[in-house]
Formats: C-alpha cells, structure tokens, sequence
C-alpha cells in the first residue's frame, strides 16, 4: 500500500495538489502494489528501495535543497537588513512607526525572494501570499497611525497654548459658577431639610434627594470645566493617546487574523507518513510542540515539565515529605520506623503523591495527544497553529477548561484526599490500641460488620434499622405536614396568609439547634412538657420521655417533622404560585372535585419540580446528626443491646462520631463510612432516575 496520499487537505476537507514531485513519483512506483503479485510485486518493492535510496538525485530534491540552501542565506542576509533599518529608524519615528516600517521592510523582502519559489513549496507560497496581504495593510496601518500622530501633535500644541494663554476672566467666570452652583446646593438641602422637619418626607427620602442634588452639582461642574480650554485640550490629549494605542493593537490583530485565514488554506507538506515526534519526546513534554514548530506552546509544556520532574516524582519517592516515603509510605505505613513517625502521615503522603503522579500522567498524556494531533493533521496536510491561532482558540474553545482546572486542583486536594484517606483508614486496624502506627489488615472491619461481631458490628445492624426507620418516617412527615401547610395557606378563603406563612416560615428561620435545645429541656425529668404528660394522662409509673427508647424515638419523628417542614412548605408554595389558575377553571368546569384536582393537577406538578429536592432532604435525615446529639445524645442506653458505646436513639452518623472522635476506633468507623456511603448514593440515584424531571431530561 502506497505509504503517501496523492492529495493534502485541510481541517475541512478542501483538497490541494502537492508540489513535491518526489512524492508524487513515490506515490506512482508505490500505486502497483495493491495490484501486482508475485514477482512483479518483489521487483517493484526493489524499485522503491531504489527510488528512496536515491532521493536526493531527484531533480524535485535538487531544487528544493536549492531552495532551502538559498533560504538560509536569504534569512542570514535579511537580519542584517533588518538590523540596519532598526538603527536608521529608532531615533526618527516613534516605537509604533518603527515596528510598522520594520515589518514592511521584511515583508517586502519576503515578497520578491519567495515569489520564485512559489511552484516548489507550500512553505514558499505561503510567505509569498501573507507579503502580499500584509504590505498594504502595514502601508495603510502606516498612514493611518501618521495621521492620528499629527492629530496627537496638533493636541500637545494646543494644550501647550492652553496652558500659556488661560485667560485669568474664564477662571474666574468658572470659580463663580462653581460657587453659584454650590449656593444652589445648599438652598435645595436647606429646603429638603425643612421639608424633614415638617414631617413631608421621611428620613430616606431627605437622604437620596441629598445624594441626587450633590450628584447634579457635580455633574454640572464637570460639564462647564470643559469650556475651559485647558480642560478640553487635556482630555483630547488624553483621547487621542488611548486611540493611537488601541487602534494600533487592532490594526495588529485584524492583520495576524487575516495571514490566519490564509494559514488555514495553504497545506502544509512534509516527508514523515508516521507521528514519530510524539513517541521519541512523550517523556519530555514541551519538546515535541517546539519540533512541531509551535515554540511558544511549546515552553509552556516545558513549563508543566517542571513540575513533573521537580515536584511530582520526587515527591512520590519521598523526597520533600513531611514524615512519609511517597507511595512506599503508603505501603508501609511507617512500619519499622521512628517512634516519632505516624502511620496516618505517611497515608496521607502517599495518598497526595499518587494524585500528584496523577496529575503528571495527565500531563504527559495531553503534550503526547497535542503533538500527535499535530503530526497526524500536518501529514494529511494540515497546518498547524501558530501562536496567535492556539490563543485565539484557547479564548474560544478552551476556555471552559482553563476555568474549571483551579476547580479541579481544589476538588482534589479539599475532597478526594480526604475521602480517599476514609476508604483506606476502612482496610487498617486503627484503633484506640494503634494510633501511632497501624497496619492493613483487609476486609476485617467490613467483615466485623457484616457479621454483627466486635466493638462496632454487634449494635451496626439494630442502629441502621433504627436509622432507616428515622429517615423515611421523619422525612415523609415533614413533606407530609409542608405540602399539607403549603395548600392550606394558598387556598383562597384562608385569610392572614401573610402571618401564617411568616408562623410556618419560623422553624427554618430559628437555628435549628435552638429549636432541639428547647425540646431537650422541656422533655428533661422535670422539664414542663414532661409535667403537662403526666398530668394529663396520670400513668401508674412517672413517663419520662428521654428514658423511653421509643418515646425518646416518637419525640424527635416528631421535632424533625415540625422543623423540617418549613423547607417543604416553602418549596410547596413557591410551585403552587406558579401552577396556572387556567388549569383549576378547565377540570371545575369538568366537574372535578377539590380531591380530584389535588390528586391529577396539584400533586403532579409540585412533585415534578420538587421530587429531587425531596429525595435530598431523605438523604439528609439520614445523617442528621445534630437533632440526635442534642436531644439526648443518643440515649437512653440499653448496653445489653447497643454496647458501651451507642444508644437506643443513635443513628450512624451518631454512632461514627463517638467511635471515632470519642472512642479513637477510626478504622471501623472509616468502614461504616463506606458502607452509608454507598448506600446513600444508589439511594439518591435510584430516587433520581426515577423521578420525572430526570426522565425528561430537565436535570
């Protein structure tokens, strides 16, 4: 199979006719081969064989060499040129002259030496056309900055003059304006005032119509400064410099787009047929972008090259750790080490060296994609950028990556570290007996769960039941009382709807831990709403509620049912308002009743927008830990059933938190972590997937 295309084309599919000769001769000896067999097939591999080895006897190699030699000397000679012109011109025209005539010296250059060249090479063509768009555009750049600098002369002059001739009567006439205008001032406040004191306008009012009259005397001094001559001649001073500037960059940038244009449509040829570049510099990134002839591009990567081979490696092998060995660290968890080393650094170390290994890897693999894009696009024929197009492109396209990479370096550290430190604490034996150093001992705790054995697998299974329990009655109460809250306060006929929103509003609006605090006390042994209990109902024995597992279980149902409610009764009211009177008016005329409306019309709309916030809110409850802390931390206890370390009323949440920060059992914590963890997630996602909104692709 012939190893090169007859044709070049474009990142859009324009063909263009090659000017090597050589390859196209190439391309001819090589045609036969999907035909030919046998020996026919053999003797025209030995005929290419020959033909390469011959390559720079060909009469299109000759030329080019010729051209390329020729090249050489031309670049050689037009520095010097370019020098020379530079010495002329420094000390006679201004900087944005002399970078003009500069560039028109070397295009003009460029413009008769590669004009004989143009049948050889795609490279020629292409110096031969951008002369030819830049020298008129850079000859009228030229007249137009000349002309904006005799207008930037002719306003120096005239504030030079200004500053001369300032007739001491305009001074004068301007100093009394200033001062009638400030009387004026003063009157209208002096009125404004009285106004205030006769009680016509409040205390706002007489404040903005201060503000308003200071911001209209301002206003009317700064227009009448510019009849000063002084004054106007600065400002157009001052205008004409920020147009000279400003033009002049966009007169830059409408050129570089223009050659850009004409960049994209001249094919770029070259002799490779495989993306070796990127193969030969992947462990160098940086150095295949600069072969590739994208210098600039180039030493950013070099840049990142930095941090590969400076920060990254190293620290993974250990070198600038706090305690730790990098990734060994995390291997052996400061087994064998100094008493002072902890194993939960070198963890941690690990665990940040291997994300920094990571980040490497990424950037190995984008300099290697981004050379062999270029290599392969360059051997159809495509050109590749030159700075200006990678950062017209990088504005474009790549913009929402360069803002979302701080936010990835951020999620990383702030919470893939830590949540990775969790699920590998989970697989260790860290506990009250291991603090200092700990090692893995596998699926254990997880096994110590699932078992019901040990410190924290005994009371795992009857604290989730509890914990499920909670969460679907609790949470299904507070929708339950918020939706119900929500209709009632929406119907017509309620009156005071503004009062009784504020009253539903107050759960939400009062921290919550005031709220539990408050309910804490009032059901203590002596607490009032305890007394009112057994007064009512006179039990045989005294009912204390924090005493009672179930009781203290009903009580926060019920507290978490009145203080979640106000979230659910404003999401509620908020569709309610929005559900189009037009939709009640058709199903009355239908003949619906008032359950028929709230069951086909209200219900389904309100579950449409608030069905995935709802199932947040299940998510929620179901690691409240506050409510449970508070209330009665976690109790009562019932150690036959629950252990030393949970109580009737715990929920996991509860529970980690005093395996963890008051107990030290981190390990089996970590694992319990794990567990809810991806119990919550196929929970939420199930509840996701399963909601409309999501089905209708409105999340």
């Amino acid at each position: 199979m012939a190893r090169y295309e007859k044709f070049l084309y474009d990142d859009i599919g324009n063909s263009y006719e090659r000017k090597n000769q050589y390859i196209l001769d190439l391309i001819k000896l090589e045609e036969p081969l999907d035909q030919g067999s046998g020996f026919n097939k053999a003797e025209i591999k030995r005929s290419v064989r020959r033909f390469i080895k011959n390559k720079d006897k060909h009469d299109y190699m000759i030329a080019l060499n010729k051209f390329l030699k020729a090249e050489k000397e031309f670049l050689k000679s037009l520095k010097e040129i370019y020098k020379k012109e530079k010495e002329q011109l420094k000390n006679k025209e201004s900087k944005y002259i002399l970078k003009l005539k500069l560039m028109l010296v070397v295009e003009s250059k460029n413009l008769q030496f590669y004009k004989n060249y143009v049948d050889i090479s795609y490279e020629a063509q292409l110096k031969y056309e951008a002369a030819k768009i830049r020298i008129p555009q850079l000859e009228n750049q030229i007249d137009g900055i000349h002309s904006r600098q005799e207008a930037l002369k002719k306003a120096y002059e005239n504030l030079r003059l200004a500053k001369e001739t300032e007739q001491k009567e305009l001074l004068e006439s301007f100093k009394n304006f200033k001062k009638d205008q400030y009387n004026i001032y003063k009157e209208k406040v002096k009125k404004l005032n009285q106004k205030k004191k006769d009680g016509l306008v409040s205390k706002k009012a007489f404040k903005n119509g201060k503000i308003e009259f200071k911001k209209a005397y301002k206003e009317a001094i700064t227009v009448k400064s510019y009849d000063l001559p002084l004054k106007a001649a600065k400002e157009m001073v001052k205008t004409l410099r920020y147009q000279l500037k400003s033009d002049f960059k966009r007169d830059l940038a409408v050129l570089e787009s223009n050659v850009a244009d004409l960049r994209r449509k001249t094919p770029v040829e070259v002799f490779s047929t495989k993306p070796v570049r990127s193969r030969s510099t992947f462990l160098l990134p940086g150095l295949g972008q600069i072969f590739n002839g994208q210098k600039k591009k180039g030493l950013f990567f070099l840049f990142l090259s930095f941090f590969v081979y400076v920060v990254a490696i190293p620290y993974a092998l250990g070198f600038g750790n706090y305690q730790g060995q990098g990734v060994a660290g995390l291997v052996s968890l400061a087994e064998g080490g100094l008493k002072l080393h902890r194993s939960l650094f070198f963890m941690i170390e690990g665990i940040i060296a291997i994300f920094l290994v990571l980040f490497a890897l990424a950037i190995l693999l984008a300099s290697f994609m981004d050379v062999r894009k270029v290599e392969k696009s360059a051997i159809k024929g495509i050109r590749p950028r030159n700075w200006f197009e990678t950062k017209t492109n990088l504005s474009e396209e790549g913009f929402p990556y360069m803002v979302s990479l701080p936010a990835l370096i951020a999620v990383v550290f702030i919470i893939l570290v830590p949540i990775t430190t969790a699920i590998l604490l989970s697989f260790t034996n860290m506990d009250p007996g291991h603090q200092n150093k700990f090692n893995w001992i596998g699926l254990e705790n997880y096994k110590m769960i699932a078992l019901g054995e040990g410190i924290a697998g005994g009371a795992f299974w009857n604290i989730l039941g509890w914990t499920v329990v909670w969460t679907l009655v609790a949470t299904s109460l507070a929708i339950f009382i918020g939706f119900f809250l929500a209709i009632i306060s929406n119907n017509e006929r309620i009156k005071g709807k503004t009062f009784f929103r504020a009253v539903y509003l107050l759960p939400w609006a009062v921290p919550a831990f005031i709220t539990i605090m408050f309910f804490s006390i009032m059901f203590s042994n002596r607490g009032i709403l305890t007394d009112v209990i057994n007064n009512v109902f006179n039990p045989s024995t005294r009912l204390v509620v924090k005493n009672s597992a179930f009781w203290s279980r009903v009580t926060l149902i019920g507290i978490q049912g009145w203080l979640g409610s106000a979230y659910v009764f404003l999401l509620s009211t908020g569709v309610l308002q929005a559900i189009p009177a037009d939709l009640y008016e058709a199903a009355q005329i239908d003949g619906a009743t008032s359950w028929q409306k709230l069951k086909r019309i209200t219900l389904p709309i309100v579950l449409f927008q608030t069905a995935p916030l709802l199932v947040g809110q299940y998510t929620f409850n179901f690691n409240n830990f506050s409510i449970i802390y508070l209330f009665n931390g976690g109790g009562p206890f019932n150690p036959t059933k629950y252990g030393n370390l949970a109580g009737s009323t715990d929920l996991l949440i509860s529970y980690i938190f005093k395996l963890t920060t008051e107990n030290s059992y981190q390990a089996i914590g970590a694992a319990i972590t794990v567990v809810i963890a991806l119990g919550l997630m196929l929970f939420a996602f199930i509840g996701f997937k399963n909601s409309k909104a999501f089905k209708e692709e409105k999340l």
